[in-house]
């Protein structure tokens, strides 16, 4: 839809207003009955093992996060509508990852069904896929998109870099679309919890940025009240779903994370230099004994393997912003090395089963 004559914030603001519409006819999630889904043999750990296991489908093919947050959304609106059993809670899964797809990526990047069928593990014939897909359009009617969580997460940080940019200036060297990338990565979580259901996936784009910009500033008051009545977002709803999110979210990582940039113009910290540039330690951590100023960790010494790098997802995001990679001689300049790009990570881990032994 192009809107010639409006600046980026109007643009941004229709937007919004499309998504919410859409979200408004279509939004539709399974209610579970105790711990299983209300007359199946789903349990919620079933259920969620079912999201996770549909974002390590998606990066085995390397698919966009816009992606995932499709296909849960397919997945959810499926289970709501028809009394499925446990037995058959893969091929759902898989056939609504197939049809996100279809709907998101680039032909290039699309598995023939056979390929999926092998590489996903999903133990599906590729008529059993087929199939499902066909149940899945009938059920909704052939009408499969709708605005998802991760939509309205792109769509709302970018109003808030529009109109409100100071706002990330204590971010270090962190440009917009790896800042992004590190909020799905939160989102993604949030997702894949079916305590969280019952929330919006306007109200939890808006948790996420919320939580993030109390972090950042403290004028983040404001820019939330206002970004809370565009999205028509009711004040207790928002309220509960913001104490949830905080609480899941921080079993999952470190609470507070911040993020500090180590200079190497300061010969104290020389020698930290060579391992980090960047790193997030939880303020209830602080070692009063650090020479750094507030007494932060300089360094992570051990990223662990657990925790996804922004690095993964970035090139998806770049167009958002119209960003390209830094040129060679600029890197050179900034002291930015291959190493160290890799080391700006993100606080949540992979994707995990809160019901895991």
């Amino acid at each position: 839809m192009k809107c010639s004559g409006l600046s980026s914030i109007e643009r941004l603001m229709i937007v919004l207003e499309n998504n919410l519409q859409a979200e408004e006819n279509k939004w539709k999630v399974p209610v579970f009955q105790g711990v299983s889904l209300k007359g199946t043999d789903i349990s919620l750990t079933h259920y969620e093992q079912a999201i996770l296991w549909i974002e390590e489908v998606r990066l085995r093919f390397k698919f966009y996060p816009e992606t995932f947050a499709l296909a849960v959304s397919v997945f959810n609106r499926m289970l709501a509508s028809v009394k499925a059993q446990v037995k058959y809670l893969r091929c759902i899964a898989v056939s609504c990852l197939f049809l996100a797809a279809k709907t998101n990526e680039e032909d290039e990047a699309m598995p023939s069904v056979k390929r999926l069928a092998i590489e996903s593990e999903c133990r599906c014939s590729t008529a059993e896929i087929v199939r499902m897909e066909r149940i899945i359009l009938d059920k909704l009617q052939w009408d499969l998109y709708t605005a998802t969580p991760v939509d309205f997460l792109n769509n709302m940080h970018a109003i808030v870099m529009s109109s409100w940019p100071h706002l990330f200036n204590s971010l270090p060297k962190m440009n917009a679309s790896r800042h992004l990338n590190f909020l799905t990565k939160q989102i993604q979580h949030c997702m894949a919890c079916h305590q969280l259901l019952q929330f919006r996936g306007s109200t939890l784009a808006l948790v996420i940025i919320t939580l993030e910009l109390e972090k950042l500033t403290t004028d983040w008051f404001p820019v939330i009240m206002e970004l809370l009545k565009k999205a028509k977002v009711d004040n207790s709803t928002f309220i509960n779903c913001k104490e949830m999110v905080d609480q899941h979210l921080g079993m999952l990582s470190p609470p507070n994370p911040v993020y500090i940039f180590i200079s190497n113009k300061n010969p104290q910290q020389a020698n930290h230099k060579k391992e980090s540039s960047y790193c997030y330690t939880p303020a209830t951590q602080s070692n009063t004994n650090s020479p750094i100023p507030g007494g932060y960790i300089s360094v992570t010494k051990q990223i662990k393997e657990e925790i996804m790098e922004t690095d993964e997802f970035y090139d998806g995001f770049q167009y958002l912003y119209n960003e390209n990679c830094l040129s060679e001689d600029r890197k050179r300049k900034e002291g930015i090395t291959e190493k160290t790009q890799l080391q700006v990570s993100s606080p949540c881990p992979v994707l995990q089963s809160a019901h895991d032994d």
